[in-house]
């Protein structure tokens, strides 16, 4: 750890050693900050443990530090909580084997202290394991969802509800949901069972913005019991399918400028395949 206090010994480290005025140079540091976290290495293979060790300025009794790992996919890899101890400090290990952890590349460890304000996070690179090739299904837009199908972003997802009526869906790349907006007069029962090309991994459910209880989750298949008055239900996994159309769009430009490219340079005709 770097810090801003190395330059010269602090005055309440007269006549240490540099060692030790160093070491008090960077509890002072860790004072200035809400939250801070670290790894014992930054680079680490997909059987390997991550000792994540952190420091919290000013602790609150028996409140616990949220740690969240972030995979190169941008899925959620892990959510834990983890208890502060009275100096502030906390620590945890997290093991990199299994499927979650599969994937090469940057994993980000995010923490937590109960606000934005009290975050921060550090950043690890995984190797050996698979490199990451995104696929894409092409949305069904030419397609009609039937009678008991959500449309959400051209996809179509089964569904059933009681006490209420859907009136849009959309996905949200950015948190890997599904975002249906409802109806409700009376208290509910909605059941979406979406494909796993669509979302996978479906682990929490929000009702109008506030954590769910009343859910049932089965592989693929999730169970919410709403109130009367519901306008919102967000269902969170650690995949949803990414919005085709932009990537198509980028994809097809970039095909075009290369095309046109090695067509100046070559001299060569291009011609269409029939």
């Amino acid at each position: 750890m770097s810090s801003a206090y190395a330059e010269e010994i602090p005055q309440a480290c007269v006549g240490c050693s540099m060692e030790d005025a160093r070491a008090t140079a960077d509890e002072m540091l860790l004072g200035d900050i809400p939250i801070s976290v670290w790894t014992d290495k930054t680079s680490y293979g997909h059987s390997d443990m991550i000792m994540v060790n952190g420091q919290v300025a000013n602790v609150a009794s028996g409140f616990p530090v949220t740690v969240t790992v972030v995979s190169p996919l941008n899925s959620i890899v892990t959510v834990d909580q983890i208890t502060v101890a009275d100096d502030g400090s906390f620590e945890t290990t997290l093991n990199t084997a299994g499927a979650m952890w599969k994937y090469d590349g940057t994993y980000t460890i995010k923490v937590n202290y109960g606000s934005e304000s009290k975050s921060n996070s550090a950043k690890v690179q995984l190797s050996g394991g698979v490199a990451y090739q995104p696929t894409y299904e092409t949305p069904t837009t030419s397609k009609q969802c039937g009678a008991n199908e959500i449309t959400a972003d051209g996809y179509c997802v089964p569904f059933s509800i009681s006490g209420g009526a859907i009136t849009s869906a959309t996905l949200n790349t950015n948190d890997n949901s599904i975002v249906v907006n409802i109806s409700s007069t009376d208290d509910g029962i909605l059941t979406v069972t979406p494909s796993k090309t669509v979302q996978d991994g479906i682990f929490m459910v929000l009702v109008d913005g506030e954590e769910w209880d009343d859910v049932e989750i089965v592989a693929n298949k999730v169970t919410i019991m709403f109130p009367a008055g519901t306008e919102q239900i967000e269902i969170i996994g650690t995949f949803v399918v990414p919005e085709f159309g932009t990537i198509a769009a980028m994809i097809l430009a970039v095909a075009i400028i290369s095309i046109i490219a090695v067509s100046a340079k070559s001299r060569l005709s291009i011609m269409p395949r029939i």
